[in-house]
């Protein structure tokens, strides 16, 4: 996979491009990461990116000539650097956005599917929109609030993006049964010391009994979720045994905290 981000702050993205997983990914091939300087690609001697609104208004909005130069150029190199790639099917083009859709694990999924990937971090007011009608595939926000740029949202994305291409996790299984992944929040987990403190390890846990152990953990992936993320369970694949089970569970939670 190769992943372009056009920001106008590029040296934000070398720590977190260059170690962990995705510093591993890179040196492994799996996955190529680069950050374009947007400015570079501005039409006038002062390098100018934004401007002011039409119809007045506060602060600066980014201007579409330097964004549509900079994605144009990517995809220009790309093409040039092998046959195969200009053959591919066109990148996804993604707007880090307060106003686009909120990014999930299941989009994460979706989007690791692709060859190539365009993230564009935006700063000031906003984006002129006709970046967002004729140049832009996806909108994703990461959240309800509002940051100074889409460079943080960005760094998020890819990262989740990127642990799902195979070989780039050390264990493959990781990514399968992680959070939000099975539709359930992941169960608990313990390693050595068996006690610590007076705490102790649940029993199944050491029995090397894989069905039981297996079954513990689904039950507390349920509980987990019906405690912390309710809303989760109206979309979960559970079984109709499941389903009685977590409305009994949910009657005795509700009997509890009258």
């Amino acid at each position: 996979m190769r992943v372009d981000v056009l920001t106008l702050f590029p040296e934000m993205f070398e720590g977190v491009f260059g170690t962990s997983i995705l510093g591993k990914a890179q040196t492994k091939g799996l996955v190529s990461l680069n950050a374009v300087n947007f400015r570079n690609y501005a039409t006038n001697k002062h390098n100018t990116v934004d401007d002011t609104p039409y119809g007045g208004g506060g602060g600066m909005v980014l201007k579409p000539d330097p964004i549509f130069a900079a994605v144009e150029d990517v995809l220009e190199k790309r093409s040039k650097e092998s046959a195969a790639a200009a053959s591919a099917k066109p990148p996804r083009i993604i707007l880090m956005c307060p106003q686009g859709e909120t990014f999930t694990q299941k989009k994460a999924e979706e989007l690791v599917q692709e060859d190539h990937l365009i993230f564009i971090c935006g700063h000031y007011e906003g984006y002129d929109e006709r970046i967002r009608e004729f140049l832009v595939t996806d909108e994703i926000s990461i959240g309800d609030y509002v940051l100074t740029g889409g460079e943080l949202p960005a760094m998020v994305a890819i990262d989740s993006v990127a642990r799902l291409i195979p070989g780039v996790l050390g264990n493959e299984t990781s990514a399968v049964t992680d959070s939000f992944s099975t539709g359930l929040l992941e169960y608990p987990h313990y390693t050595r010391p068996p006690e610590f403190r007076g705490m102790k390890v649940p029993d199944v846990l050491l029995s090397g009994h894989h069905l039981n152990i297996d079954a513990w953990r689904r039950e507390q992936s349920l509980i987990r979720t019906l405690e912390r993320r309710p809303d989760m369970l109206d979309t979960a694949e559970l079984t109709e045994k499941e389903r009685i089970w977590l409305d009994k569970l949910r009657s005795e939670m509700e009997r509890t905290s009258e």
